[in-house]
């Protein structure tokens, strides 16, 4: 067969109209087997529990089972390694930590391209710290524990339930927007740090609501403040640190779906509104609230921006502090 210039164009042509519909094709028919989604801590805790809560209903709405894979370790570097390395297929999914964002400033360059080889989907959820101290203490205000740290020579000692983790991060926040010296004490979790509040070896601690209400429902400890902009839905009675003179003390858990870097846009954008019509399911709300954690949603480059702002925000201060992770 004899082929001539504008019939070898006309087929390339074919083959160039047919190759982004075929494309096009193999996205629709995602998901197509169950898909993975890992979490970077063990079994038990929020981050676990709201990602299986999650899980079962993106399977629902995905028509796929999504099954929750626990990868605990190296204050969640394992998992985000993990994930990074997956093919970019859409099966293999972070449900990503707050240590996300301090990472490089607290461990130095990772085994992969934060920017690059993970890319974010969605924020899911936060998780506000409060400011707590003894019941006893007297303190009813952060104005009135500020003033006391003032009068001790060595200023506040904080509890901590590690170096490098959001209360530590705080807690600095919260002595250079006082203007006072002070003493952070770090613990292995938030049991210790508690133990030491209730004994008075320690002024105050920043914690997750969740795991202090068994001691403030019982009359132990008392909440001084949220670090959040506005009042928590978690806690309403806790007014903002920012409106107790403390302006930059603004610290949250969170959680939030990323994916491999070369995962094609229309399967993120798909997990994107299966997750934003998650978020918005009164069910979910309120399975969420229950383990601590307030709903959020955002589209990826608002969740892009929110992990920049982070990286940014904590970077510095780790620097100026010296802090150095475990």
């Amino acid at each position: 067969m004899k082929f001539t210039r504008r019939s070898l164009l006309g087929t390339a042509a074919a083959c160039l109209s047919a190759g982004p519909a075929s494309f096009a094709f193999s996205q629709d028919a995602w998901p197509s087997r169950p898909i993975r989604l890992i979490s970077p801590y063990g079994a038990g805790g929020a981050n676990d529990i709201s990602a299986r809560i999650l899980a079962e209903y993106l399977g629902k709405n995905l028509g796929q089972q999504v099954v929750v894979e626990n990868k605990p370790g190296a204050g969640t570097r394992l998992a985000n390694e993990l994930v990074a390395h997956a093919p970019g297929d859409g099966y293999t999914v972070l449900y990503a930590a707050a240590p996300y964002a301090t990472a490089e400033a607290l461990y130095g360059k990772q085994k992969f391209d934060t920017r690059k080889d993970l890319q974010p989907v969605a924020l899911v959820a936060m998780a506000p710290l409060f400011l707590v101290v003894n019941a006893h203490s007297g303190f009813k205000t952060a104005q009135d524990l500020i003033a006391h740290g003032k009068t001790k020579p060595s200023g506040l000692d904080i509890g901590s339930p590690g170096a490098g983790s959001q209360p530590n991060l705080a807690a600095e926040l919260m002595l250079r927007d006082a203007g006072i010296r002070g003493v952070i004490v770090h613990f292995r979790g938030d049991a210790p740090a508690y133990a030491e509040l209730l004994a008075g070896r320690v002024d105050a601690t920043l914690t997750a609501i969740t795991t202090a209400l068994p001691h403030i429902q019982a009359g132990k400890l008392r909440v001084l403040g949220v670090a959040s902009t506005t009042r928590s839905a978690l806690y309403p009675d806790a007014p903002p640190l920012r409106e107790q003179g403390l302006p930059s003390v603004v610290a949250s858990g969170w959680y939030g779906f990323m994916v491999p870097g070369t995962t094609p846009q229309p399967v993120v954008d798909r997990l994107q509104a299966a997750t934003a019509k998650a978020l918005a399911a009164p069910d979910i709300k309120q399975k969420l609230l229950a383990q601590g954690l307030e709903p959020s949603g955002s589209s990826a480059a608002e969740f892009r921006k929110f992990i920049d702002d982070e990286s940014r925000k904590w970077g510095e201060l780790i620097a100026k502090a010296g802090i150095k992770g475990e």
